[in-house]
């Protein structure tokens, strides 16, 4: 599509400074300092809980008066509020997130509200959320509602490779997948744009998920190896490229709506955002295969199943504790995730709900019976 010359595109590609290494977070006071004086700390319960003696002396290091408050319950409207009021009371000149996806997004929503400085400190690699100007806003109860753009990415991103490392390896694992989806979404979304930095974003993505192939295995029997760092910078950084350049053009398509279905059944609640998105991926590749007929979308999908059994994501609903979900909560998850205002319809050809329950439960299913047309009854029958 051709742009008009007074057309103005806005890209937020990546934050203003990025400190990574083993103990940035203990090296990082310099930079925290020239952004602010009065730190509102946000994260978790137990984040906070547990990182307050690492990250205080860091802190008092430059003499800056830190209050924390946590975003329970939720990355969510009433969450916001609260946060708000605490930033204005301990008047905050600057809000540092520490934690997971949702603890990050919150801090960046926050700092965006409240027109202050932002720092992200990631305590997994399970998202890029430490690097992205966008923030997924859920209900307190955790289903996803809706994605805010923000005018920049972060101000500071402190990757401390250390930090990292203390979260459970299951964390990385659901940021492989996380990161997997930006290659088969931006791929379908993206794939024939003819605009430059998309072609770029694209590419990348391509790049990102061969890094993911090559080296995650060898990443996870060695934590804090140099593969390992170079699997959490994939993950946490690269990830986060992707969309800074690709921009709104180059979104999520079918495996982030079949998550945001999913956060709407608390059976679902369990499992990792990155996790859900792994078997989201699946998912649009089966969608492809019965839809369009599509013999390298089955290729791909049995590439990554074989992929996935080797570093442990999810394959099938069972795999993400969803196997006695009901046909309705199963309904209901399909429903949503084909909203009309969903990113399944960035996919090149029309998905209904019962398409999508259809492929939802035969993510594993042999590619030679993909060949004949599919319907529900046969893949529910298939799946058991």
């Amino acid at each position: 599509m051709n742009q008009a010359p007074t057309s103005l595109l806005s890209l937020s590609v990546a934050p203003a400074q990025v400190l990574r290494g083993n103990q940035a977070l203990e090296q990082s006071v310099d930079a925290i300092a020239r952004l602010g004086k009065r730190p509102l700390v946000v994260g978790g319960d137990r984040t906070l809980a547990s990182l307050t003696s690492k990250l205080k002396p860091v802190l008092e290091q430059q003499q800056l008066s830190y209050s924390s408050a946590s975003y329970t319950p939720d990355c969510s409207e009433a969450s916001l509020s609260a946060l708000k009021e605490a930033a204005a009371s301990h008047q905050a000149d600057l809000i540092i997130g520490i934690g997971g996806g949702k603890a990050l997004d919150t801090a960046k929503l926050l700092a965006y509200q409240c027109q202050l400085p932002i720092v992200t400190i990631p305590t997994s690699g399970a998202t890029c959320a430490a690097w992205t100007a966008l923030s997924n806003i859920y209900s307190d109860e955790g289903a996803f509602l809706y994605d805010v753009s923000l005018n920049h990415c972060p101000d500071l991103l402190i990757l401390d490779y250390n930090l990292i490392q203390t979260a459970p390896q299951r964390t990385l694992i659901a940021g492989i997948g996380d990161a997997l989806a930006k290659w088969y979404e931006a791929s379908v979304s993206s794939g024939s744009s003819p605009v430059t930095l998309i072609i770029a974003a694209v590419q990348q993505a391509r790049v990102l998920r061969d890094i993911l192939f090559q080296k995650s295995a060898d990443a996870l029997k060695e934590p804090g190896s140099e593969a390992w760092r170079e699997v959490v910078d994939a993950t946490v950084l690269l990830a986060g490229v992707i969309g800074g350049l690709g921009g709104a053009q180059c979104r999520t398509v079918a495996a982030h709506a079949v998550h945001n279905g999913l956060t709407h059944l608390p059976s679902a609640h369990d499992a990792l955002h990155g996790e859900k998105v792994a078997y989201g991926i699946l998912v649009q590749l089966r969608l492809e295969e019965m839809l369009q007929g599509n013999q390298l979308a089955a290729s791909a999908r049995q590439q990554l199943l074989k992929f996935y059994s080797e570093i442990g994501l999810p394959q099938t609903l069972e795999d993400l504790g969803l196997g006695n979900i009901t046909l309705a909560e199963l309904r209901k998850a399909a429903e949503i995730a084909c909203n009309p205002n969903s990113d399944i319809h960035r996919l090149p050809f029309e998905v209904v709900p019962d398409q999508l329950m259809a492929a939802m439960v035969s993510t594993t299913t042999p590619v030679e019976k993909s060949r004949s047309p599919l319907g529900l009854t046969v893949a529910v029958t298939d799946s058991q």
